[in-house]
């Protein structure tokens, strides 16, 4: 028995974790293709016609709607003499890439944005202590290397407010890194002494600079808590909003300074970027395929009839092959597989 389904503009990726042969979890499949879970290579996963492609169709196109898998486990599951024995098939497909916007109804939040408006008469800038904190963020990179090493006093000032402050954590963040000798060297093993299991070198053993200044306001949030009440610039968790030891996150630090909830995010274009050597940095799109699927059935011809009919009473004219794309069958030959 032969089927030929055609198709058009199926697409080639996945944006959800687990797998579609293990019951849903509660909450659902997590959804990975957000901008970024696509930096991670592993959670742009490309997908091609399988088995179980196959057979889900089969399923569908006899009316029985269940997941594959809830079929196979079930005794009755009509196709359960022949799965993976009788069944072979041959995706003629021409494949396009295309850049896809894909919604995310999770409601994740923009990591570098905010709502609302800003309150720039938080504690936090304009106590006693405020000048002294916040102006680790203008020191230069020696004198912040001498601040952490010999506890320095710092006279250096920044503009107090939390755009200034978070304007100031980006420049720093472009900061290049710095070779892991001379006052880095001692800085880092300062900080090593007070703050445990926090990295501070990268891939290349350089020192970066952000996870310094970050690290350093932590060490100054201790100083300076000898002569002053610091609560106003803690969390509850004893923290600092937004700021860890190692660097930032946008949208956490400005929270406590806007009077908006954090900006949602319900979609992106579905994208992955690859530095390839020799060729620089690769976009990776969505692919997208047309084409047609042959299915073989190695079966006697009184069984093809019998599913043929099965098809045509359960009169699904049209139906998904894989993720999206438009499918029908466009002819069904009851002979038998010459051998």
């Amino acid at each position: 028995m032969k089927i030929i389904i055609d198709y058009d503009s199926s697409w080639r990726n996945s944006f959800l974790d687990g797998d579609n042969n293990e019951p849903l979890p509660k909450k659902g499949r997590k959804f990975v293709g957000s901008m970024t879970n696509l930096k991670k290579a592993e959670n742009f996963m490309k997908r091609e016609v399988t088995l179980d492609t196959v057979m889900g169709l089969l399923n569908r196109v006899i009316g029985d709607q269940r997941k594959l898998y809830q079929a196979r486990a079930c005794d009755t599951y009509y196709f359960k003499d022949i799965d993976d024995i009788a069944v072979s098939f041959q995706d003629k497909a021409i494949e396009t890439s295309d850049m896809t916007y894909i919604r995310n109804m999770t409601g994740s939040t923009d990591q570098n944005a905010f709502t609302g408006a800003i309150k720039s008469n938080d504690l936090m800038f304009s106590s006693d202590y405020s000048d002294e904190f916040w102006g680790v963020l203008a020191l230069s990179f020696d004198q912040l290397c001498h601040f952490i090493i010999n506890g320095e006093k710092v006279t250096t000032m920044i503009e107090k407010n939390p755009i200034s402050i978070i304007s100031r954590l980006e420049i720093l963040n472009k900061e290049k890194a710095v070779p892991y000798e001379g006052l880095a060297c001692e800085a880092v093993l300062k900080l090593n002494s007070v703050f445990e299991g926090i990295a501070y070198l990268n891939k290349k053993n350089n020192v970066m600079p952000i996870s310094l200044y970050c690290s350093a306001l932590y060490l100054q949030l201790d100083r300076l808590s000898s002569q002053f009440d610091m609560s106003s610039a803690k969390t509850k968790a004893g923290g600092i909003s937004g700021i860890s030891k190692r660097g930032f996150t946008t949208k956490d630090f400005m929270n406590r300074f806007t009077t908006g909830d954090k900006k949602k995010i319900w979609g992106n274009p579905y994208i992955h970027e690859e530095f390839i050597k020799g060729e620089g940095k690769t976009k990776h799109l969505m692919t997208k395929a047309s084409g047609q699927l042959e299915v073989n059935l190695d079966i006697s011809r009184d069984r093809a009839n019998e599913i043929k009919g099965m098809i045509e009473d359960a009169g699904v004219s049209s139906f998904y092959l894989g993720k999206k794309g438009l499918a029908y069958i466009s002819s069904i030959s009851t002979r038998e597989i010459r051998k």
